[in-house]
């Protein structure tokens, strides 16, 4: 197997472009398509501060990596769950990655925090796991963006994923779902910009460029996703690409250049019914946005509009560590 470029020994094939790397050029590769996904949906500007939400899995740290090789000014985010040694071990490869290349990472703490974790969190609210854990994510995602000044959220999000949402959600007609199933959701009232770079890459791929870039990163699955229908979707998928490579890209893409215009309308019809939550001032339609209604049935600190409660992310991610030394804040609990 050669490399189609240099003809060298090369390292892994991609059968939907018909194609076979070596390793460098399968690291350009990787950098040329993330490149390619924020320049078609103008993601990210040259002079954003860009905030990547990080696991400590593969994906996550994939493009953090590949954004910092890009010249952008990345900090990453990482969001402590509390599920038990998962959480723990997750948490150092975040912080190993961020030391190893003097990078800064936020971290949040949801137990501190807020006084709950997603297993409790979870049971108290008769949410399945899943559902409250992406429910606390993103309400933090966007108060760290906002709360840090950063133009923009990064997610690590693979082409993989939105296929894989894309199918579940066209399978149930979840068309308020379909209208904001995009690379990009620009910035507005009480939400930060949020983009995924990696929507021409599959989970492969990044698996790759984590072992081609030394990457160390955390392999196994989250032990609550047991169950998880969106697995399922992946599986289906998965066997639909080994019989038709390229499925999964033109699945996706050409619902974005075919239909997701189709459903724009009853997004934007949602967007405009927001009001702001009387607890915590995010954008809800609701008195109460969905993650207080969350803190309060776990038992936790109901986050506050006013006061102690409100504690932004200290400014310090503007100041460059420096070289071979990682910066790490801790956001205090409220």
């Amino acid at each position: 197997m050669k490399c189609v470029v240099c003809k060298g020994p090369a390292v892994i094939d991609i059968r939907r472009h018909n194609a076979n790397f070596c390793a460098d050029h399968f690291l350009e590769q990787c950098r040329r398509q993330v490149t390619k996904a924020i320049d078609e949906f103008s993601m990210i500007e040259r002079d954003d501060r860009v905030l990547v939400a990080v696991s400590g899995g593969k994906d996550s740290l994939a493009v953090w990596d590949l954004l910092v090789a890009l010249g952008y000014r990345a900090d990453g985010l990482y969001i402590g769950l509390g599920i038990g040694d998962y959480s723990a071990v997750s948490a150092t490869y975040a912080r190993d990655f961020a030391t190893a290349r003097g990078l800064h990472l936020v971290e949040v703490d949801l137990p501190d925090a807020y006084g709950y974790d997603i297993p409790t969190g979870s049971r108290a609210a008769r949410r399945a796991p899943c559902s409250a854990c992406g429910l606390s994510k993103r309400h933090l995602f966007d108060k760290a963006a906002l709360d840090g000044g950063y133009d923009v959220l990064v997610t690590g999000h693979n082409l993989d994923d939105e296929a894989a949402v894309l199918f579940g959600n066209t399978l149930h007609w979840h068309t308020e779902y379909l209208g904001r199933q995009l690379p990009v959701l620009p910035a507005r009232d009480g939400f930060p910009r949020k983009v995924k770079p990696l929507v021409r890459l599959t989970e492969r791929e990044t698996a790759a460029y984590c072992v081609i870039r030394g990457i160390d990163y955390l392999v196994e699955e989250c032990p609550m996703a047991a169950g998880n229908r969106h697995l399922s979707y992946k599986a289906a998928l998965n066997d639909i690409e080994a019989a038709s490579p390229g499925a999964k890209h033109a699945f996706y893409f050409g619902f974005l250049d075919r239909a997701a215009s189709h459903f724009a309308a009853e997004a934007a019809s949602d967007r405009e019914e927001l009001g702001a939550c009387r607890s915590c001032g995010a954008p809800t339609t609701a008195e109460v946005c969905a993650f207080c209604r969350l803190v309060e049935r776990a038992g936790g600190h109901v986050p506050s509009s006013e006061g102690p409660a409100s504690v932004p992310v200290a400014l310090g991610a503007t100041r460059a560590p420096r070289a071979g030394m990682a910066s790490v804040e801790r956001v205090p609990a409220p």
